[in-house]
This record gives C-alpha cells, sequence and structure tokens, in this order.
C-alpha cells in the first residue's frame, strides 16, 4: 500500500512544534479591522497551541 499523503490545507495552517504540540494562528484578523481596537489586533498576532482533543486528529492529517 503505498504512503498516505498528509492534508495539504492543514499543513499549511499548522505546524509541529519541536515538542510535538501543535501550534495555529488566530482567526478574525482578516478584515474589518476598525472596529478592533489594537489592544485586541496586536493579540490576534500571536500563535497559539491547538486544544488536546483536536491536536490527536490533526497529528494525524499531518502525518
Amino acid at each position: 500500500m503505498p504512503k498516505m499523503k498528509s492534508h495539504r490545507g492543514a499543513s499549511k495552517r499548522f505546524k509541529k512544534t519541536k515538542t510535538g504540540k501543535i501550534k495555529r494562528m488566530k482567526a478574525f484578523k482578516s478584515h474589518i479591522l476598525t472596529k478592533k481596537s489594537a489592544k485586541r489586533k496586536r493579540n490576534l498576532r500571536k500563535a497559539t497551541l491547538v486544544f488536546k482533543g483536536e491536536a490527536k486528529t490533526l497529528a494525524q492529517i499531518l502525518a
């Protein structure tokens, strides 16, 4: 049986850290930015970790 291909859409959105956790960027940063405060937009720039339950599924998709 051939190798499984990784999900290309997911591989562009998520990265694995050295410890094996999965990192993602936050949503709501693409448009309608005038009503959002500078503090809120600044916090949306930072990456965050995926929740434990979703990480298990994503690990299979990215493998």
